[in-house]
């Protein structure tokens, strides 16, 4: 048997990216399946690949369900220690945890007002307070790290803690929101990826544009990928 991964959309499913982005990256092998967010049988899909109620859902070679992003990543550092999916350096590796768990729980606002998008780009999108504060603070995260590692990844080399802010990077392109070099650069490479622009083109290819990530009356621009 094989990894086998349960997505959403993939222009608007940031989870489904952070799920899907370490297979890719790291070489697994995973079949993967599809379930339309919002749909009528979204729930039932859900419930017959063995989660409950969101995606990803994954389930190992052996039959064992992981039902949530999280919880996929974690379970592939353990299970394939040797392909760098976290940093070597004890001290990096920590923090790396640390900061995909911030990531996982936190930044309400920038995730609420900004919708991760990868069809389209809103001109004219005016970011409240609460957004502003929490691009401020993924900043500071990727500075810090960055000016540690040389880049160009937030350890050196692509790690776990690249997945959990992928999308982070898109939502900065897609609602022109402010970034400092440091940070202009990261987005940069990770948005150059191969594996970030093989699920941009095949969610590009999808027939199933979401109204509910309609910014209206803000104009449509296109995605401004570096």
């Amino acid at each position: 048997m094989t990894w086998q991964l349960l997505i959403g959309q993939k222009s608007y499913s940031s989870w489904s990216l952070r799920g899907w982005l370490p297979f890719a990256v790291f070489d697994i092998p995973v079949t993967v399946h599809s379930a339309l967010l919002y749909g009528e049988r979204f729930a039932a899909d859900v419930a017959a690949f063995g989660g409950h109620r969101t995606v990803p859902c994954a389930r190992t070679p052996e039959g064992g369900v992981l039902t949530d992003s999280l919880s996929i990543a974690w379970h592939l550092a353990d299970r394939f220690p040797e392909r760098g999916l976290l940093p070597a350096d004890p001290v990096a590796r920590a923090e790396a945890q640390s900061i995909i768990a911030e990531m996982h729980t936190g930044f309400v606002p920038l995730r609420s007002a900004c919708p991760m998008n990868l069809r389209t780009a809103w001109a004219g999108f005016v970011p409240s307070e609460a957004v502003l504060a929490d691009v401020a603070r993924v900043d500071a995260i990727w500075s810090r790290a960055l000016a540690r590692s040389g880049g160009p990844f937030l350890y050196g080399e692509f790690t776990l803690a690249d997945v959990f802010y992928a999308p982070v990077c898109t939502r900065l392109l897609t609602y022109g929101l402010p970034m400092s070099e440091a940070a202009r650069a990261y987005v940069a490479a990770v948005t150059r990826l191969q594996a970030f622009r093989d699920w941009r083109d095949a969610g590009l290819a999808e027939d199933d544009e979401i109204a509910l990530y309609d910014k209206a009356p803000l104009a449509r621009i296109p995605f401004p990928l570096p």
